[in-house]
């Protein structure tokens, strides 16, 4: 018989070893953030039994700690959108979905997503999360009112804008101020708390419980040394794997750049967990990383630069995606700045919070680059050649969208520090265990594994590559795909 100290993620318990069952219930859900929340709401209303269990001493996870958007859109747009004059087609929802998920983008989710965001925003209404009938036009990073409507990702930059009909699909609850997640999930334990569902906080997931055949019969908690049993199936929402930082350095080792993890538990161990009976983890290299270099938008304007002098992106997509840039260039992003004129520049709204301070100040781009110390004519060069074709209206090398266009020509000119290794870069993962749509876990054969379903950053999901992310994402893929899990875990048990 297998002690209790024995058993760990990554390695499932043989249920020829459990003793006895301490617990039943239909469904199992780990995690109580908003995947778990979600798959727990529909898999009881659905009439399954569910247990759901939490390691911390109360509901949120790290989606307690976000913004609280969700990025929502199509079948014409949400009525949010089309308040604000926007019309936003499945189609161009979807283009840019999977635009969006990289080389590796799963499009059967992003195409069911696509297809039911609209159904899953009335659904989150119906749960009782406020949206306000509002637009912020602009460059923002979180509304700090309650407003709704904001443009999250790189919708209207190249090489998206190009390809999708740009419209703005951040969602934002009604929430004064940032940090509209610890909203969202006090709505979601409300409704879950409703619907009188078994929820166990202050106990660990140790192991999942497996037969020979392969099939997953339940969870081994520490609670009191307890086995439960899951006459349908376990639903894995325990997180990515950013805090685990041994895990990240195996798995995504340029993430390690980023002191600033965002998580709270996220371990990995629901990761490791889905592979200890087979399942297969994807992409696991990718994650989000971001400095908050604006608002203002005015700085947009500006241009970024490397150690060589040389610009890399087209500064007027998200923050996001100008942030996994910065982390590739030469050096790793430790020698980076915006350059910006008298007309571009005003102080970044989170200075402060991003630790963004002047590198380099002078009357012309000459002693900017002395200054930088960069080679000669390097930094002097990139201005003229950005000048010239931004006079035009033009930007043939990066593509910035005209609106963002303005020649650096009015002293005092300023280099503002962005290096990754003094400024404030945040981070979290975005590999997983890989999923079908209904939230089943496969192996590397895509064979689906009985009895394990994944949400959340545990999966995954629609965000999974870095320059692709915009913000929303993640508690999109969380809301949306942990419904489908819990739907599909409770019917399993009526199969």
């Amino acid at each position: 018989m297998t002690s209790l100290l024995e058993h760990s993620p990554g390695r499932a318990c043989s249920v020829s070893h459990v003793p006895r069952f301490h617990m039943e219930a239909d469904v199992i859900v780990v995690g109580f953030g908003a995947a778990g929340a979600c798959a727990t709401i529909e898999a009881a209303r659905a009439g399954a039994r569910v247990l759901l269990f939490e390691v911390a001493a109360g509901a949120g996870g790290t989606s307690a700690l976000s913004g609280g958007e969700i990025y929502m859109g199509g079948s014409g747009g949400t009525p949010i959108q089309r308040a604000a004059g926007f019309t936003d087609a499945t189609q161009d929802f979807l283009t840019y979905l999977v635009m969006a998920g990289g080389p590796n983008a799963d499009v059967a989710k992003a195409r069911l997503y696509a297809e039911e965001s609209l159904a899953h925003f009335h659904w989150l209404r119906s749960q009782g999360v406020s949206y306000k009938d509002s637009y912020i036009a602009g460059k923002i990073v979180e509304p700090m009112t309650d407003d709704c409507l904001i443009w999250s990702g790189s919708e209207a930059a190249w090489p998206f804008a190009q390809e999708a009909k740009p419209c703005p699909r951040g969602h934002c609850p009604q929430f004064v101020g940032m940090g509209g997640g610890k909203y969202l999930m006090e709505v979601l334990a409300r409704r879950v708390s409703e619907l009188n569902v078994d929820v166990r906080f202050n106990s660990r997931a140790l192991a999942l419980i497996t037969d020979d055949s392969g099939r997953v019969h339940g969870l081994v908690v520490r609670i009191n040394g307890e086995y439960v049993h899951a006459r349908g199936a376990v639903v894995l929402c325990t997180g990515g794997f950013v805090m685990n930082r041994e895990m990240v350095r195996r798995h995504a080792p340029l993430m390690l750049r980023s002191r600033y993890p965002i998580g709270t538990v996220d371990d990995g161990s629901g990761i490791r967990m889905g592979m200890s009976v087979g399942g297969a983890a994807i992409n696991m290299s990718e994650g989000f990383v971001t400095i908050p270099w604006y608002p203002p938008g005015s700085l947009v304007k500006g241009i970024f630069i490397n150690e060589c002098g040389q610009r890399f992106v087209n500064e007027d997509c998200y923050h996001g995606r100008v942030s996994q840039y910065i982390l590739r260039q030469p050096g790793g992003g430790d020698r980076v700045w915006l350059l910006a004129d008298q007309s571009s520049y005003a102080p970044p709204e989170f200075q402060q919070l991003a630790r963004i301070e002047i590198g380099a100040a002078a009357e012309t781009w000459e002693e900017v680059e002395r200054e930088l110390q960069l080679p000669q004519g390097s930094l002097v060069n990139t201005v003229e050649l950005y000048n010239r074709h931004a006079r035009e209206g033009e930007d043939p090398l990066f593509h910035k969208a005209r609106e963002w266009l303005q020649p650096l020509e009015t002293p005092p000119f300023v280099a503002l520090d962005c290096r990754v290794d003094h400024c404030f870069y945040s981070s979290f993962t975005l590999g997983g265990l890989d999923t079908l749509p209904t939230g089943e876990v496969v192996n590397e054969d895509r064979e689906v594994i009985p009895g394990l379903y994944a949400a959340g950053r545990t999966a995954c999901g629609l965000p999974r590559w870095g320059p692709g992310y915009s913000s929303g994402m993640s508690l999109a893929d969380a809301t949306f795909f942990g419904r489908q899990a819990g739907l599909q875990a409770a019917r399993t048990n009526t199969l």
